[in-house]
C-alpha cells in the first residue's frame, strides 16, 4: 500500500518505510526528516510507567533509530526524545546531554512532550501510537520543533504554547511558521464517552459555535466522535500561522494500522512510530 498524497511522500526502501512532507522537501536548511512507517519497527525506548524495557525490546528500539537514521543519511547520535507524559510542557534544545550517545530516557527530558531547537546536529524525536505529533518549521528564522500531542495535549493547546515559544525564545513570525500535522487517530476512529466530550466542550465552547462538527454524536448520548486534528488546524490559525502552511498528512493511524502502530488496535503491548527532523 502506498500512502503518498499531495502532501506526503510514501518512501520504501526494503524494510525501511516512511513518510516525508513534499513542502519541508523544498528547504534546504532541513538536513532531513521523517515519519516511521512499518510495524516491524518500534520506538519504544522507554515505558510510559517507567517500567524497565526488556534488552531485547530496548535494543529493537534502538535498531530501529539506527536503520532509520542510516536511511536519511543522519547520525543516530543526534538524537534528543522526549519522555512524554501528555504535558503542555515544550523544551528549548541548545545542546545534546551525551556527547557519543543519543539522548535517550534522560531526567532532563522527563515531563516533556515538545521539543525546540535552531541548533545544526540535533535530532528532534518524539513518538506516537494515535496521538497527533507535529513537525514544526521557521524558514527565516530557522528554527525546528517536534511535539506529541494526545487528546490531553489538545486540551492544553501544546501545539499553540510551543509556537509562542518559537516568537518568544527565537523572534518567529507566525506568519513564517510551517507546520506539518503526521499520521494520527482520526475523528472517524477517535470516540469517547461524556466526560472527555465535556471537557472539550468547555475548552473550545468558543470555537463550536462556528465548528459544531468537532464533536459529533455517533451512539446518543453515549459516545462521541471528536476531531482533534481539525481543533489544532484550527487553532493554530487563531495563533497566526496561515492555512497554507498548516499541512496534514491526512492518514488516520487506526485506518493504517497495517502500516502505522496504533494503540487503539494493539492495546497492551502496543508498538510506537517516530517523527525526526534535523536542520541542516
Amino acid at each position: 500500500m502506498d500512502l503518498s498524497n499531495e502532501n506526503v511522500i510514501h518512501i520504501k526502501k526494503g524494510t525501511i518505510e516512511y513518510l516525508q512532507f513534499r513542502r519541508l522537501l523544498d528547504y534546504k536548511d532541513i538536513l532531513n526528516h521523517a515519519y516511521s512507517l512499518g510495524t516491524n519497527m518500534n520506538f519504544r525506548t522507554l515505558r510510559a510507567n517507567k517500567e524497565e524495557l526488556s534488552l531485547e525490546e530496548y535494543n529493537k528500539a534502538v535498531q530501529s533509530y539506527k536503520d532509520l537514521c542510516n536511511d536519511l543519511k543522519i547520525d543516530y547520535n543526534n538524537l534528543v526524545k522526549t519522555n512524554q507524559a501528555h504535558t503542555d510542557n515544550v523544551k528549548i534544545i541548545d545542546k545534546k546531554i551525551n556527547i557519543d550517545n543519543p539522548d535517550f530516557n534522560l531526567s532532563e527530558y522527563d515531563l516533556t512532550d515538545g521539543l525546540i531547537t535552531n541548533k545544526s546536529n540535533i535530532i528532534l524525536s518524539t513518538t506516537n501510537a494515535d496521538c497527533i505529533l507535529f513537525l514544526f518549521f521557521d524558514p527565516v528564522k530557522k528554527v525546528i520543533a517536534n511535539v506529541h500531542s494526545g487528546w490531553k495535549g489538545t486540551l492544553q493547546r501544546i501545539s499553540v504554547k510551543t509556537v509562542k515559544k518559537m516568537v518568544e525564545e527565537h523572534n518567529c513570525n507566525t506568519k513564517d511558521i510551517i507546520c506539518c500535522i503526521c499520521p494520527s487517530i482520526r475523528k472517524c476512529h477517535f470516540e469517547v464517552e461524556k466526560e472527555v466530550k465535556e471537557m472539550f466542550e468547555n475548552e473550545y465552547k468558543e470555537l463550536l459555535k462556528t465548528n459544531s462538527d468537532i464533536i459529533e454524536n455517533t451512539l446518543p448520548n453515549v459516545k462521541w466522535n471528536i476531531d482533534t486534528v481539525k481543533i489544532n488546524q484550527l487553532i493554530l490559525e487563531e495563533a497566526g500561522l496561515k492555512r497554507d502552511n498548516i499541512i496534514d498528512s491526512k492518514i488516520c493511524s487506526v485506518c493504517h494500522s497495517n502500516l502505522i502502530h496504533s494503540f487503539r488496535v494493539e492495546k497492551e503491548g502496543y508498538g510506537l512510530n517516530t517523527a525526526i527532523i534535523e536542520l541542516n
